[in-house]
């Protein structure tokens, strides 16, 4: 039969037996005192353990709501995608460049241009239409579908007829308090 740790250690003359009959009576006592007291020893390397573990655990969570989060803005991404190619309208109605007008717009603080058909031009006067921006390039598509498009991203949409600004409001009414005066019919603008 195999030797135990502490027989080894003395047969090897690492230890003594005097010492090795101490470490017994002291594991003894303890085991004694554990059973009729209660009482629960704190095993310090366990203890280490269960914090590894713990901050393990923590840093588990906090990649799985990063690559969470990730997967959600792809998924917003690929629905305005999609609800943008689903429902673009055609910029102008023919191939011929003469009946196209130019529909300028901002984006952020560049001007961009658009050249369109008059009656697409009018749609998106009215508010029927909105511009829409797609990878580089940009679409028109309807009103309804850009307000759900702006739920999801707001920068996605770049122009609306309906977003007035405070002083284009402004103009707005000058235009109407001068609206009593009647306005002569021989004057050429």
């Amino acid at each position: 039969m195999a030797l135990s740790l502490q027989e080894q250690l003395v047969k090897a003359g690492l230890a003594n037996k005097k010492n090795a009959k101490q470490v017994r009576q002291q594991k003894q006592k303890q085991a004694k005192a554990q059973k009729n007291h209660n009482v629960v020893q704190t095993n310090e390397a366990k203890l280490a353990a269960e914090e590894i573990v713990e901050a393990k655990k923590a840093k588990d969570r906090q990649l799985n709501q990063k690559t969470k989060q990730e997967a959600e803005k792809k998924a917003l991404v690929a629905q305005i995608k999609q609800l943008i190619e689903a429902n673009k309208q055609p910029k102008s109605a023919g191939s011929r460049r003469e009946e196209e007008v130019v529909c300028n717009f901002t984006d952020g603080t560049l001007i961009k241009r658009m050249y369109v058909s008059q009656s697409t031009q009018k749609q998106i006067s009215q508010g029927k239409l909105a511009i829409v921006k797609l990878n580089d390039g940009y679409e028109l598509v309807p009103t309804p579908v850009a307000n759900k498009i702006a739920e999801r991203d707001e920068a996605c949409v770049v122009y609306r007829a309906d977003n007035i600004s405070e002083s284009d409001q402004k103009s707005s009414e000058d235009d109407d308090w001068y609206a009593e005066y009647d306005i002569p019919d021989d004057l050429n603008w």
